[in-house]
């Protein structure tokens, strides 16, 4: 349903853009390859990777406790009382339940750490675009990234004389 509207609202604007006058420019640039190319993406991927495996090391030594006493349970629940096995059960799932937290911890980091290291890189990315496409008089810009948007509109905005033809 995204695709569709994005496809529909990509019809639409190449409709407006074929029905203004022949002096309107556009161009268009794929952003995502762009920004994978910037130098820093490398740095930042460095970051996050470093980031990754931090977290991994971590949940990777939590698991090895939760099955060394998972192990050494079961092979002495024979000789504990049932108190002992309800109990040291009871402790099974509470570190179960904290690797489980953990990991969607670990998660949900790395994702921030990700939109908060990528975000200044699309913003200069977006900036050197307008700029270059303002030096070179382009009045749109069309991302050519799948599922792409509109990133520069100079061009005359119709929304006042299609409010008028409907009415409103």
């Amino acid at each position: 349903m995204k695709t569709f509207k994005t496809l529909s609202s990509t019809i639409l604007f190449l409709f407006t853009v074929v029905s203004m006058t022949a002096q309107s420019k556009v161009a268009h640039i794929n952003s995502q390859a762009l920004i994978s190319e910037m130098p820093e993406v490398k740095e930042a991927q460095a970051q996050l990777e470093k980031l990754q495996k931090t977290y991994a090391t971590e949940i990777e030594a939590s698991m090895k406790e939760y099955q060394t006493k998972l192990q050494t349970y079961g092979a002495d629940q024979q000789n504990q009382t049932e108190v002992t096995n309800q109990a040291r059960a009871k402790e099974l799932q509470g570190m179960e339940q904290n690797i489980q937290q953990y990991q969607q911890t670990a998660q949900q980091d790395i994702q921030k750490k990700q939109a908060d290291l990528l975000k200044p890189l699309v913003d200069k990315a977006k900036a050197a675009i307008q700029k270059i496409a303002k030096e070179q008089g382009f009045d749109y810009v069309i991302d050519a990234t799948d599922g792409g948007s509109l990133i520069l509109a100079n061009g005359k905005d119709l929304m006042a004389e299609v409010k008028v033809e409907l009415g409103f």
